[in-house]
């Protein structure tokens, strides 16, 4: 059966037709982490990122004096996490929006399709996400009465492009979002920036689209991908901020000004607002690839801007996906700046004029760890999986997580029997306890570190040539490899560990007479973006496999 749960997340029980021959039976998953860079916040500071990990493209609302953020989640399921504060720095999850396999259907996509950079907006009691779904029906939005959940199944929208957002002006909306110029394309990557009436009452488009701007800040010097708009309006002026230059190294965050909501829309000389691909790539402990900010002005007339940035540990190298950073926003002249020319993204900086919370019982910034006894009879919020399930795959019950067996690893056809939290930092140690008794010549169920359907790992028990063993096994876009094997001398659980540091893993078992680093120096650059390619960061937990 499916049971809805108060959290809002829907998570499926383990039913007797779902169960595989042999299932696994996982305890205790711990995590650790820390950020290679060190650096510690002082008091009245706070520490970037503010949502460490595979958190991208943020979208921010206030309503009163609590602050709601919602991320990017692509084909993994349960999806676009929402989180809440009171002081911009510390957060909660509340929800996942895409919590029942019915609102969307993620089957045949890889990873990095699917939902991406939604807008969360408030109007009339209602909160609003509007979105795109990449592979399904394209545009959409979804509502609830509580950002906490449940969110209705989507409404879809008929106009073409990426990156929704609603403006709202008195009881009007408007979306503002990325299509094609009312141009044959002059070079690849030329997009333009749209605005449309949205009448929220019927949930339909109304009268006709107006291109506001064209390839960017400057068409002349060919920009590409200008995208995640958003509009406000402050001093009599409607401000239009968007993304710049791509996600990778060139990305950045521009700004435009019109009195009039449907133009003409004027950049700002200092453009961009935010980037930081101007700096010294060599420099230490760099912050790139910023950009994707939304502006949000406080309770106290402060302005702050959350955005996207990564974290490499070498070169272009990050395994752990895009991040979720914040910095301040100052005026002059009419126009914001995040961050001026030159400048590189502070680890620590002086906190908001905000009421400070007590750091949360599970942090997403810093340094900090965590345990799940798998307790109770639901999964965390926290747990996501690839692609929707069509149906149930595991139970939490007895302390134990329980998986039956799914679609192998990188059949993009189904959903693998896994269920992960993401890697929120370079330097971390995760490990499980599993049982599982293999039957047949390839069954295995263990630990798995999956960046893409093509670039992954997996390190557990393993039938292989009629004897269980402890293997590692990767895909890194070709074939799967052994790396390395070990013979179980007994059965009974295994205890699980894998060291995480930069682009090096290690991987430790004991139990089941046996006991040792299977490897202890495994190069992980292929779960990196730069190898992996598409969007997202690394999943690691639990995954079974048997016939």
């Amino acid at each position: 059966m499916i049971r809805k749960l108060a959290t809002g997340l829907v998570l499926a029980a383990l039913g007797s037709t779902a169960l595989a021959a042999t299932p696994a039976y996982f305890t205790r998953f711990s995590y650790e982490g820390r950020a290679q860079e060190q650096v510690k916040a002082g008091p009245g500071e706070y520490q970037n990122p503010i949502l460490s990990g595979y958190y991208p493209d943020p979208s921010i609302l206030r309503v009163g004096d609590d602050y709601y953020l919602v991320n990017s989640s692509f084909a993994h399921f349960p999806g676009l996490p929402i989180f809440h504060s009171k002081d911009l720095v510390n957060w909660t999850q509340i929800a996942n929006a895409i919590d029942r396999p019915t609102q969307l259907d993620f089957t045949g996509m890889r990873t990095s399709q699917a939902v991406f950079a939604p807008d969360i907006s408030y109007h009339d009691g209602t909160f609003y996400i509007v979105n795109t779904c990449v592979g399904c029906r394209d545009n959409f939005f979804i509502t609830a009465k509580n950002p906490a959940g449940p969110w209705s199944d989507p409404t879809w929208l008929p106009f073409e492009g990426i990156d929704p957002s609603i403006y709202w002006e008195g009881d009007k909306a408007y979306i503002v979002n990325n299509r094609a110029p009312n141009e044959p394309p002059r070079y690849d990557g030329h997009r333009a920036i749209w605005i449309q009436e949205f009448d929220w009452r019927s949930g339909k488009m109304v009268g006709p689209s107006t291109q506001i701007v064209n390839g960017g800040v400057d068409i002349s010097k060919k920009p590409v991908w200008i995208e995640g708009p958003h509009i406000f309006r402050k001093d009599g002026w409607y401000y239009l901020t968007a993304a710049e230059g791509g996600t990778s190294v060139n990305h950045s965050q521009v700004v435009f000004r019109s009195k009039a909501l449907l133009g003409p829309y004027v950049p700002f000389e200092g453009n961009p607002i935010l980037t930081q691909r101007d700096l010294d790539p060599a420099r230490p402990n760099p912050i790139t690839s910023a950009g994707h900010a939304e502006l949000i002005q406080t309770q106290n007339g402060d302005w702050w801007a959350p955005f996207l940035a990564v974290r490499p540990y070498a070169d272009d190298f990050y395994n752990i996906g895009r991040e979720t950073f914040l910095l301040p926003v100052t005026w002059k002249d009419g126009w914001p700046m995040i961050l001026p020319k030159g400048q590189t993204i502070p680890f620590a900086a002086k906190a908001p004029n905000l009421p400070a919370l007590p750091r949360p019982k599970l942090p997403t910034s810093g340094d900090f760890a965590y345990v799940d006894e798998f307790d109770g009879d639901r999964l965390a919020m926290q747990w996501i999986g690839v692609r929707t399930p069509k149906q149930p795959f595991y139970a939490v019950k007895g302390g134990e997580l329980e998986l039956g067996s799914g679609a192998k690893l990188g059949d993009i056809s189904g959903v693998p029997a896994f269920v992960g939290r993401r890697q929120q930092h370079h330097v971390a140690t995760v490990s499980t306890t599993v049982r599982f008794a293999a039957t047949k010549d390839g069954d295995r169920a263990g630990l798995a570190a999956i960046q893409s359907d093509m670039s992954w790992l997996f390190f557990g028990i393993a039938r292989i040539d009629g004897k269980p063993m402890i293997a590692l096994y990767t895909r890194a876009k070709g074939p799967e490899q052994l790396v390395a094997s070990a013979p179980l001398g007994a059965a009974g659980p295994v205890t699980l560990t894998i060291r995480a540091d930069g682009g090096r893993m290690a991987f430790d078992y004991a139990g089941a007479g046996g006991k040792g680093t299977l490897k202890a120096d495994l190069d992980v650059r292929f779960l990196s973006t730069h190898e992996a390619g598409g969007f997202v960061g690394t999943i690691i937990g639990p995954y079974a496999w048997s016939q």
